[in-house]
C-alpha cells in the first residue's frame, strides 16, 4: 500500500482550458489524472451529436490529451480516468486505441465502463415496473418518452475500481459521478471496503473538491483579488492518505491560490442538505468535514464521516421540450429606459396581432435589472440612464411562430422608439428546449459493465 497518492484534476466541464490536463502531468509528480467532461445537458448534447454521426458522442478533445501525455502514461505510470466517453465510451475507446497503436505504445491497457445509458431500455424497464418517477413531479417518465433524447443512469466508483484492479492505465467511462472518479482510484491503491463508509465520504468528497478544476484553486472565486495570478493558474491536486485524511494543493510555480476559504466556497457548491449529500458510494456528511491551511496553497481536510448508500441510482434523462429564442436592442440616452419598455410593449402587441402564440413572452431590462425581478415604476421610468438593453425571450410549441416572431425585432430599429445602438448577432432563430427530467431506479435493475482493451 502506498502512503500517499496524488490525484490531479485536469477537466472541470466540457470546454475548460485546453491545455490543464497536460500541464497537470507535465509540472510535476502525480499518480492519476482524472477529468471530468459530464453536467446534465452534456449529455443531451452528446446523444444529439451521436445522433447525426455514430462515431461522436464523446468529448473528442480528450483523444488529444492523451495523445499529449502518452510518453507519461508509459514511462512514469501515470493513470487516466476520465468519463469523456460521453453517450459513446466505444467510439471514444477506438479513438484512444488508433492513438496507441499510432504511437507505438502497446503497453497501454484501456477500460471501458458502460451499462449507464439506459435510453435504448425505457420500454422495458416500464414493463417491469420501473416507471422513473420525475423526482420533483411524481410524473412517469412515459408521458415524455417520445421526446426522450438521453436516459444514463449515474454509476459510482465500484466500476472503476473494477477497471484499476486489472492494471489498466486509461479508464473511459459513460456517466459515473463526477466524485467517482477521485474515489475509485483511493480505493483501489488503498485497498479500502466498500462498507468502510467514512473512507467513502472522504474519497467523495475529495472528488466534489476537485471536480470543478480550477474553481478550487482561485477560480470563480468570491475574493478573487486574493489571486496573483490567473493567467497560469494551477489546477487542484489530492494528496490522499490511506486513512482518508487528504490534502488539497497545486503544483509549485503555479498561479492561483488553494486556501482554507476556496475549499470551503467549492465544498459548498451544488450541494443540498449538507449532512446528506448521497452519492451511490455513500451517503456523505459535509457537516463533519474539518479544515486547516498547511502551508502555502495546502489545506488539509480530515475527521469526514459517511454512512450507508442508498437501494437507488440517479438517472438523469433529457427530453424536447418546444423551442426558444431570444434577442436583444440597446436604447440609448435620453430616456434609455422607457424606450426599452415600449419597445417590449410593441413586440407583444405585434405578436398578438398576428396570431403568434407563445408559451412564455419574457422582457428583462439589462442595466436596471437583468432578471427582471421586480415591475419598474413610474419612478424608476423617470430615470435617466446612459445605455439600456432590452432583452425579449419567447418560448413555445411552435418553431414557425418563433421564427415568424423574430422576424418583428430588427424592423424596431425604424420603427419604434429612437436610440438603437445595438443590434447584435442577425436575425434570431428559435432553437430547442431541451428539459431535465431527474429519477430514481432501483440499483439491481441495472448493472456497469467493464471491459480491458489493448492494441
Amino acid at each position: 500500500m502506498k502512503d500517499t497518492i496524488r490525484i490531479a484534476s485536469g477537466q472541470g466541464f466540457w470546454g475548460d482550458l485546453p491545455n490543464a490536463p497536460i500541464k497537470q502531468v507535465k509540472n510535476g509528480p502525480i499518480d492519476y489524472l482524472v477529468m471530468d467532461y459530464l453536467a446534465e445537458v452534456t449529455m443531451s448534447i452528446m446523444q444529439k451529436q451521436k445522433m447525426r454521426n455514430a462515431d461522436y458522442g464523446y468529448a473528442r478533445d480528450f483523444v488529444g490529451v492523451v495523445e499529449a501525455i502518452l510518453p507519461d502514461i508509459s514511462e512514469r505510470g501515470i493513470k487516466v480516468v476520465s468519463n469523456a466517453g460521453g453517450v459513446n465510451p466505444e467510439a471514444c475507446k477506438d479513438a484512444i486505441l488508433q492513438i496507441i497503436d499510432e504511437k507505438g505504445y502497446d503497453n497501454i491497457k484501456v477500460a471501458v465502463v458502460d451499462g449507464d445509458d439506459i435510453l435504448s431500455q425505457i420500454d422495458s424497464l416500464i414493463a417491469n415496473g420501473h416507471h422513473l418517477e420525475n423526482m420533483e413531479s411524481g410524473e412517469s417518465i412515459e408521458s415524455v418518452k417520445e421526446e426522450l433524447l438521453s436516459a444514463n443512469v449515474y454509476f459510482g466508483s465500484k466500476p472503476i475500481v473494477e477497471a484499476l484492479q486489472q492494471e489498466t492505465d486509461i479508464v473511459i467511462t459513460g456517466r459515473v459521478t463526477d466524485t467517482g472518479l477521485t474515489l475509485g482510484p483511493m480505493i483501489h491503491e488503498f485497498g479500502w471496503s466498500f462498507d468502510d463508509y467514512d473512507k467513502m465520504a472522504s474519497g467523495t468528497i475529495a472528488g466534489h473538491i476537485i471536480e470543478c478544476g480550477a474553481q478550487v484553486s482561485g477560480g470563480n472565486f468570491t475574493d478573487w483579488e486574493k489571486v496573483d495570478d490567473f493567467t497560469d493558474i494551477g489546477f487542484p491536486i489530492i494528496e490522499a492518505k490511506p486513512d482518508g485524511t487528504f490534502y488539497v494543493t497545486k503544483h509549485d510555480g503555479t498561479g492561483g491560490l488553494v486556501s482554507e476559504m476556496t475549499v470551503k466556497e467549492q465544498l459548498l457548491y451544488e450541494i443540498g442538505d449538507p449532512a446528506e449529500y448521497i452519492t451511490p458510494d455513500c451517503i456523505a456528511d459535509f457537516t463533519t468535514v474539518n479544515l486547516e491551511q498547511a502551508g502555502d496553497n495546502r489545506v488539509r481536510v480530515y475527521g469526514i464521516e459517511g454512512r450507508p448508500d442508498t437501494p437507488t441510482y440517479k438517472v438523469s434523462a433529457s427530453y424536447n421540450d418546444g423551442y426558444k429564442l431570444s434577442s436583444t436592442l440597446v436604447y440609448s440616452w435620453p430616456k434609455a429606459l422607457k424606450k426599452a419598455v415600449k419597445a417590449g410593449e410593441i413586440l407583444e402587441n405585434r405578436a398578438d396581432a398576428i396570431g403568434l402564440k407563445f408559451d412564455e413572452f419574457r422582457v428583462e431590462y439589462v442595466g436596471l435589472n437583468g432578471a427582471n425581478e421586480m415591475p419598474i415604476t413610474d419612478e424608476e421610468l423617470a430615470k435617466e440612464y446612459d445605455e439600456i438593453q432590452m432583452r425579449v425571450s419567447v418560448s413555445g410549441q411552435s418553431k414557425d411562430d418563433l421564427n415568424r416572431f423574430g422576424k418583428e425585432i430588427a424592423p424596431l430599429i425604424l420603427t419604434g422608439p429612437s436610440g438603437v445602438t445595438g443590434f447584435a448577432g442577425g436575425r434570431p432563430k428559435a432553437s430547442g428546449i431541451v428539459a431535465y427530467w431527474p429519477a430514481l431506479l432501483d440499483k439491481e435493475a441495472v448493472e456497469p459493465r467493464v471491459r480491458i482493451f489493448s492494441v
